[in-house]
């Protein structure tokens, strides 16, 4: 962890695991979120708007600002890398504060390294042994095999699939819907 990463009231709440860093966004952030964001490849399954200027970067960090993860809503997580944003992981609290949504993005030089699986991974640790939530619940799109895997791989049920459900640019996308509770958590990891 760089001395950037460790935490305070400024940078809090921040999650680590043996090479990441989940932290706030900070203000340096913009230019990497703005690349990624705007990568075809990257925003190919995601519904946000491309391209994605440094500038409007700026502005939805600035934003983030005022999220808080112990609130109902959607809280952005930053994935950093040795001090550098690689990607995001937003995870979304339901009013009851029992039952959370995720979702990941990472930047593509960072594929195919275990940085998602690893990110996420830590997320699925903290919702469900620190925050003891019941149930987690994530979706893509079907095309979107390494996201698919990744879930796979974590333990996630498949638990359906919504037809034509998700407006992605100019078509009409299918959601994969996965799910994993808190007992299937806790008996993979042998609790």
């Amino acid at each position: 962890m760089t001395p950037s990463e460790l935490p305070s009231q400024r940078t809090g709440p921040w999650l680590v695991s043996p090479r990441l860093v989940l932290r706030r966004f900070q203000p340096g952030d913009a230019a990497a979120l703005a690349a990624y964001r705007s990568d075809p490849a990257i925003a190919r399954y995601q519904a946000w708007e491309t391209p994605l200027t440094v500038e409007r970067a700026a502005e939805t960090i600035a934003r983030y600002r005022h999220d808080a993860p112990d609130r109902p809503g959607w809280f952005p997580y930053a994935i950093s890398l040795d001090g550098a944003l690689i990607g995001d992981l937003g995870v979304n609290l339901h009013e009851n504060g029992m039952q959370a949504d995720l979702g990941f993005t990472l930047a593509a030089p960072h594929h195919g390294r275990g940085y998602a699986t690893e990110a996420v991974g830590r997320m699925l640790e903290h919702l469900f042994v620190d925050r003891c939530l019941h149930r987690v619940s994530a979706e893509c799109d079907p095309r979107n095999d390494a996201s698919a895997r990744l879930l796979d791989r974590l333990g996630f049920e498949r638990e359906g699939l919504r037809r034509a459900n998700t407006r992605v640019r100019d078509e009409w996308a299918d959601d994969l819907l996965f799910g994993l509770l808190a007992a299937d958590y806790h008996r993979r990891a042998g609790r």
